[in-house]
């Protein structure tokens, strides 16, 4: 467990993120490929179907129905409520990962251990907006020089893809 200065430094990193603009926001067309949309930063950004609370109850659900580790999840927003940050919309961030693939990745390089738990991403983007959002693995791949991992990249892909449709209508 994160310690509460940790906690505080990430909401304020949260909350400047927030104020400055995001900058890492991709949203795909609907029909469209969601691993083909990923934007410059390798985010991909899709709409919830339903409010914060279903969308992140829905996913979770999905992670256990394919026997995906599920590692815990921040309430960013709550965290900035608790530590007087303003303006930080509400945000859950959802750690899981499978260590016999995940693991395949930080094997060819360690650096990789820090795009590993997989992370999603529920917030708020505007009332009534509720977005997931999630690093694209084959960015992931280039940004740690990650090579010969083809296959585990698509299915890592293919997983989480499916993961965020649980929570889309």
């Amino acid at each position: 467990m994160p310690s509460c200065l940790a906690q505080f430094c990430y909401a304020a990193l949260l909350a400047v993120a927030l104020a400055v603009g995001n900058p890492i926001t991709s949203v795909y067309a609907e029909g469209a490929n969601p691993v083909a949309a990923a934007n410059t930063a390798g985010v991909i950004a899709v709409p919830s179907g339903y409010g914060m609370i279903e969308t992140v109850e829905r996913l979770k659900k999905d992670i256990a129905a394919k026997s995906i580790l599920y590692f815990g999840e921040v309430d960013q927003g709550a965290l900035a409520a608790v530590s007087g940050v303003p303006g930080v919309k509400p945000s859950v961030l959802l750690m899981f990962g499978n260590p016999p693939l995940g693991t395949q990745f930080v094997g060819g390089r360690q650096q990789a251990g820090l795009d590993w738990p997989v992370r999603m991403l529920v917030y708020l983007e505007a009332p009534g907006r509720v977005m997931i959002a999630w690093t694209d693995f084959d960015w992931i791949a280039k940004r740690h020089g990650l090579t010969g991992l083809d296959a585990q990249l698509k299915m890592a892909n293919e997983v989480v893809v499916s993961i965020a449709a649980a929570a889309r209508k």
